[in-house]
C-alpha cells in the first residue's frame, strides 16, 4: 500500500512537471498565427469601435527620416487628441484605467492628464522574427520551475500564452532589435521639479535575436549590456557590463563594474531583484528596469485575462529633439502636452510574492500590450498590499527596424511624490542607432571593459 502511494505521488509530481514544461502548442493551434491572430499572437480583429484591426503595422519610415540614428519624425503630425482624461472626468473612464493611473490623477489632481488619441496599431517586426515565433510556438518550453526556456530562439517563445509565466517570458524575450547604441540620460525628479542628469552611452547586443546564432549557440545568454557614464563629471568614466542569462536560477546574471578612479574592474554580484539602482535615487530597483526583467522565481504568476486599457503609444512628440528636458519634466509627472495615450488590448498579469521569498513589492500587476508583448504599465504594491508605485513605458515604433519599444520609461513613487525617468535623448545629437555593425561577444568581456575604460 505504501509502495502504491509512493508511485501515485511520483506520477502526480511528474504530471505537474510535464504540465509546466510542455508549453508548446499543436501545429493546428499555431496556424492561428497566420489568420485569426497576428504573427506575434495578438487578435487581428478590432473591437468594432475604437480599436482597429491589425493590418501589418508601421513598416515604412516617415518621409523626413533621412538617416539612421536621427530623432524620429512623427508619422502622424495631423493627429489631435480625441479627448483628455483629467481628475474631473476620470470616473467616466475608470474601466479603461489601471489602479496606478487612477492614483496619479488623485495624487496630482490639478496637473496630471492623459490625452487620448486615435488608436493606431503600428506594432511590427521583421518577417524572420515572425517565422521564428511560429517555430517557437510549437517547440518552446519552460524548464524546471519556469525559471528559464528551452528550444526558443529569435522570436516570441509563447505567442499563444496559456499562463502568466509564459506571458512574462514573452515580455522578457520580446523583439527589441539585434544591436543598438545610444547616448541618453536618466533623472530623478524631485517634488519641486528639480533634477540632475546622469548621462550614459549604452551598447546592447540581444543574443537571443542574433541572426548569426542558433538555439545551440545561445549559451544561456539573453543579451549583453555595456554602459559608460559620461556625465556628471564626478561619475564620468564609470561603467557597467552585464551578461544577462536566460535561466538566472541555473546561472545568475553576471555583472561587472569599472571604477574610473581606480581603473579596476570588479564583479557586481548583487545586481538583481530589489537591489536599488544608485542613479535612480531610490526610485527604481534592479528588476524594475524595462518594466520587469530577470529571474521570475520569487513570484507566483497569474494570467488574469485581457482588458482594453489606455496605454502610452506612438509617443513621437515626447521624443522630439525640438523639446528640452525642462519642457518635458514637470513636478510630479511628465508634461501631458507631449504625451500620447491610445486604447489597446492588454494582457493583465499579476505577480504575487511567494511565501518565504523576499522582495519590496508584495504584488505587481502588469499590463502587457497584446501586439508586442511589452509591458506598458506596471502597478506595484508594498508589503502591506497598498499601491505604492506605478511605472509606464512610453512606446513608439522605431520604423527603420521595425520594432515597437519604449522611448521613455517613467517610474512614479506616489507616496514620495517623486519620479524617475530613463531614456531622455531630446538634447542629444541623435537617438537609438540600430544600423551599427553587430560586434562579436569579445566586445562585451571584462577585459574589453578595462581596455575601453583606459582610453
Amino acid at each position: 500500500m505504501k509502495k502504491n502511494n509512493r508511485v501515485a505521488a511520483c506520477v502526480l509530481v511528474l504530471a505537474s512537471f510535464c504540465q509546466l514544461a510542455s508549453a508548446a502548442v499543436s501545429v493546428q493551434e499555431a496556424e492561428r498565427l497566420k489568420n485569426e491572430l497576428t504573427p506575434l499572437g495578438a487578435e487581428r480583429a478590432g473591437n468594432g469601435a475604437d480599436i482597429p484591426p491589425w493590418r501589418g503595422g508601421l513598416t515604412v519610415p516617415a518621409l523626413s527620416y533621412q538617416e539612421a540614428g536621427q530623432h524620429h519624425p512623427n508619422p502622424y503630425p495631423q493627429d489631435k487628441p480625441l479627448f483628455v482624461i483629467s481628475s474631473a472626468n476620470k470616473d467616466r473612464y475608470k474601466e479603461h484605467l489601471t489602479d496606478g493611473q487612477i492614483a496619479l490623477f488623485e495624487t496630482y489632481p490639478d496637473t496630471f492628464q492623459m490625452p487620448i488619441y486615435k488608436t493606431r496599431r503600428t506594432a511590427a517586426a521583421p518577417e524572420w522574427v515572425y517565422d521564428n515565433t511560429y517555430k517557437n510556438a510549437i517547440r518552446s518550453e519552460l524548464n524546471k520551475n519556469g525559471a528559464g526556456l528551452r528550444y526558443a530562439y529569435g522570436g516570441i517563445p509563447f505567442p499563444i500564452a496559456k499562463n502568466g509565466l509564459e506571458a512574462i517570458w514573452n515580455h522578457i524575450t520580446r523583439w527589441r532589435g539585434t544591436f543598438f547604441s545610444r547616448r541618453s540620460s536618466e533623472v530623478a525628479v524631485h517634488q519641486d521639479g528639480s533634477f540632475s542628469l546622469v548621462t550614459v552611452q549604452q551598447d546592447v547586443l540581444f543574443n537571443f535575436y542574433n541572426p548569426k546564432a542558433t538555439i545551440d549557440d545561445l549559451n544561456n545568454i539573453l543579451f549583453y549590456y555595456l554602459s559608460f557614464t559620461k556625465a556628471p563629471a564626478r561619475l564620468a568614466g564609470g561603467a557597467v557590463l552585464v551578461h544577462e542569462t536566460i535561466d538566472q536560477v541555473e546561472e545568475a546574471r553576471q555583472a561587472w563594474g569599472y571604477n574610473a578612479g581606480q581603473r579596476r574592474v570588479r564583479r557586481a554580484p548583487n545586481l538583481a531583484y530589489d537591489t536599488p539602482i544608485a542613479a535612480a535615487d531610490g526610485l527604481r530597483y534592479a528588476d524594475d528596469t524595462d518594466m520587469y526583467n530577470g529571474a521570475p522565481d520569487r513570484y507566483n504568476w497569474k494570467l488574469l485575462g485581457k482588458k482594453e486599457i489606455f496605454i502610452p503609444y506612438n509617443n513621437y512628440d515626447l521624443s522630439s529633439n525640438n523639446l528640452t528636458y525642462k519642457e518635458i519634466l514637470k513636478p510630479g509627472h511628465l508634461n501631458p502636452d507631449f504625451t500620447r495615450y491610445e486604447k489597446h488590448r492588454v494582457w493583465v498579469v499579476e505577480a504575487n510574492l511567494k511565501e518565504g521569498a523576499r522582495h519590496v513589492y508584495k504584488k505587481r500587476r502588469f499590463f502587457i500590450d497584446e501586439d508586442t508583448w511589452g509591458i506598458a504599465v506596471a502597478d506595484q504594491y508594498d508589503s502591506a498590499g497598498e499601491l505604492w508605485r506605478v511605472s509606464m513605458a512610453y512606446l513608439k515604433n522605431y520604423y527603420e527596424m521595425p520594432v515597437t519599444w519604449t522611448t521613455l520609461d517613467v517610474f512614479h513613487d506616489i507616496k514620495a511624490r517623486r519620479y524617475h525617468v530613463q531614456g531622455l535623448d531630446n538634447e542629444e545629437r541623435g537617438t537609438v542607432d540600430f544600423s551599427i555593425e553587430v560586434p562579436g561577444e569579445q566586445y562585451f568581456t571584462p577585459s574589453a571593459l578595462r581596455r575601453r575604460g583606459k582610453r
